[in-house]
């Protein structure tokens, strides 16, 4: 029971300070939002506060930064990334984990700016108005593409989790997973 303990209020501890990052300057869409989706859905023991927690965490820091019109579409990617995480993620290796992240980019990517195009004034409610909306998404502003930043921040979070966690598996055994 202990060992467990232990386990939850590491994974808790990782994800919290993960979302605070958020609150850090960082370039536009460079988050740990997906990564704490996946992370959440291969990491904790019960599965719901695999979701749960993240999910607060990202409130919390949502909190802080500050509320917008299109939350309820970050908020979808971010459940069914999660979703995916359960499914992909049962078993993670660098090169499923790496997979996922992608895919989890791509998702947010279509989710987010359809969001932003559906019921907008600035983008035409048509089929090129949408791909109007995504290739704004994908374009270069100031140095900064908003879907690549995304790709590199997933890939570089993912990393950054799943890498860690995994080397204070080796250095402390009570993390590893009691799974069968």
């Amino acid at each position: 029971m202990k060992s467990l303990q232990i386990r939850l209020i590491t994974l808790c501890t990782i994800v919290l300070a993960t979302a605070l990052f958020r609150l850090l300057p960082h370039w536009p869409n460079f988050t740990p939002i997906a990564a704490l989706a996946l992370f959440g859905a291969a990491t904790f023991e019960r599965r719901w506060l695999g979701l749960a927690v993240p999910l607060l965490a990202m409130l919390l820091s949502d909190a802080l930064i500050g509320f917008h019109g299109n939350m309820a579409s970050v908020y979808v990617s971010f459940g069914l990334t999660w979703l995916l995480g359960l499914w992909a993620l049962r078993r993670p290796s660098a090169g499923r984990i790496a997979a996922v992240s992608v895919t989890a980019s791509v998702l947010f990517f279509l989710i987010t700016n359809f969001a932003v195009w559906y019921g907008s004034t600035f983008y035409p409610q048509t089929m090129a108005g949408l791909m109007g909306c995504y290739a704004a998404g994908l374009a270069f502003y100031d140095g900064t593409s908003f879907f690549l930043n995304g790709l590199l921040g997933d890939l570089f979070f993912n990393g950054v989790l799943f890498g860690g966690y995994y080397l204070l598996q080796q250095r402390f055994g009570v993390l590893k997973p009691v799974r069968a």
